[in-house]
């Protein structure tokens, strides 16, 4: 252990076919190397640190604010049409280990967790005044089972705890839920490896899109325990009627409507124990009937051999994603941005990086904005909000959910200091 760090090196990796400077991880145009396989991946985890009186680093002509503090384990936001907001708080139950390997990668990533029991509840926080300072803080609704993805349709609030899609009834300006929820769907939850389900709202307010990770990394538990995992359904808001919307979605993080088009978009998490640089989670829209390649490829038809048995078939039909990230960046929050957050920032989607775990060198503990152009993405990612990773064995913040606030900021969750963060341009 040096530095904090607790690195367990892959034994026995095979060589990269492809040099450093042919590898391209981020962007559109990906290059990607070899697989690398050991008896155990690289695993190192930044352990948790403190604030103290620092900030996260924001661009020149913006200002952070932390709004709220002291919460319990913060994963996503939803900004009412009042500016009231509200933050989903659960940690999830987590899923049996199978293998030795398991074991030790459960507790690496135990140690860039916060320590605090997850809230299972819904907080609000209020802005009286609009002076950006939210003197208001109190529990919404309570006793939820691990809730994580946000969505409002009239007057209804939508919550997908980690076991079904439950609603309350909303009135606007409403600080506390008027009774229990009610229940409009269950979800799979059988092991619920990935327990998170990112939701969102169709943009007409007829559906709901909830995203369902797989129960493994690559199959390890057998194609059954895969039945409706993986993929993208969508739920009818008022009957809970649901199909697979697109499937082969190995952790579909967080879902978003791109404003004018109406276009479904997700972050996802890829495979991990095939090297630094594989898989590179990603950023994409969605298509109605898609299928993106799990378990039996990435990034569109490349074949992964550890998924047996094999599916040509569907293989052949494995859509290549829009956008490439980074390999392990953890992408965990999805928001696209409006001319009020400033010209540099008026096209394109910010994205919450969790973090890595399954490499030495540690990626992602930040924000990222993707710019687009006529509707796509289109350059580098640009850092938005960093300064969580101090170095290579300690971090003070981890990055989940990401909203904006149409009034002008961006609103971002962080689950490991338990803070939910402001950011603002200085000039409206």
């Amino acid at each position: 252990m040096m530095h904090g760090i607790l690195m367990i090196s892959a034994l026995a990796a095979l060589p990269l076919s492809a040099t450093a400077q042919e590898v391209v991880t981020q962007g559109t145009e990906v290059r990607l190397p070899e697989p690398r396989r050991g008896l155990l991946p690289d695993m190192v985890i930044p352990r948790p640190a403190m604030w103290g009186d620092d900030l996260p680093t924001v661009p020149e002509g913006y200002t952070i604010t932390p709004i709220a503090t002291d919460l319990a384990i913060p994963r996503q936001t939803l900004v009412l049409p009042n500016g009231d907001i509200l933050v989903a708080e659960g940690k999830g139950q987590g899923a049996p280990a199978l293998r030795p390997k398991d074991i030790i990668a459960g507790f690496i990533k135990a140690l860039g967790k916060s320590p605090v029991s997850g809230g299972n509840r819904l907080t609000l926080l209020r802005d009286a005044d609009g002076d950006g300072a939210y003197e208001m803080q109190g529990v919404f609704a309570d006793g939820l089972n691990s809730p994580y993805g946000l969505a409002q349709i009239g007057n209804f609030i939508y919550v997908a705890n980690q076991d079904a899609v439950v609603r309350f009834d909303y009135t606007e300006g409403q600080t506390q839920a008027s009774g229990p929820p009610v229940t409009l769907t269950d979800l799979p939850k059988a092991i619920n490896h990935h327990w998170t389900k990112a939701m969102t709202a169709s943009a007409d307010g007829r559906f709901l899109y909830v995203g369902i990770g797989s129960n493994s990394n690559i199959t390890e538990r057998g194609m059954e325990a895969e039945e409706d995992r993986a993929m993208i359904w969508q739920i009818d808001a008022q009957t809970g009627a649901h199909r697979p919307y697109a499937t082969g979605l190995r952790n579909p993080t967080a879902l978003a409507i791109q404003p004018g088009s109406g276009q479904l978009w997700s972050v996802v998490n890829e495979r991990d124990e095939i090297g630094p640089d594989l898989v590179p989670d990603y950023l994409t829209a969605v298509q109605e009937g898609g299928f993106y390649g799990w378990p039996f490829s990435y990034w569109g038809q490349t074949v992964d051999p550890r998924a047996q048995p094999q599916n040509p078939g569907l293989v052949a039909e494995a859509i290549t994603p829009d956008y490439a990230l980074g390999a392990h960046v953890a992408a965990l929050g999805v928001a696209f941005s409006d001319p009020v957050m400033g010209g540099a920032f008026a096209e394109g989607a910010f994205v919450g990086m969790h973090g890595s775990w399954n490499r030495s060198d540690p990626v992602g503990y930040k924000v990222v904005f993707v710019p687009f152009r006529d509707g796509r993405p289109a350059g580098d990612p640009v850092d938005f909000v960093s300064g969580f990773l101090v170095d290579a064995g300690n971090t003070r913040g981890r990055p989940v959910g990401v909203t904006l606030d149409p009034r002008g900021a961006l609103i971002v969750a962080d689950d490991l200091s338990n803070t939910v963060w402001r950011i603002t341009p200085d000039q409206p």
